[in-house]
């Protein structure tokens, strides 16, 4: 049995993330299929500022998850395992 690589699954993950997100955006005004853009958005409304005198910190993190993208993740999980 072949060993499989785990960046290998970190990187189609991301991709269908990324893949699966941008067809919810391009489905947002498509009537029919309006249902994929549906999602939630989750972290920081604003960012948070360090400011350390000499040196200016800023985090920031928000993440959107749609019906799309998690049609996505769940395509590239089948075709990791597939692999």
């Amino acid at each position: 049995m072949k060993s499989k690589n785990g960046w290998v699954l970190l990187i189609m993950l991301l991709s269908g993330i990324v893949l699966g997100g941008f067809i919810g955006m391009l489905t947002a005004n498509i009537s029919a299929l309006h249902w994929l853009s549906y999602g939630q958005n989750f972290g920081l409304e604003s960012p948070v500022v360090l400011d350390l005198g000499l040196l200016v910190l800023t985090f920031g993190l928000t993440i959107h998850i749609s019906i799309a993208s998690i049609i996505g993740v769940v395509l590239a999980i089948i075709i990791y395992r597939i692999m």
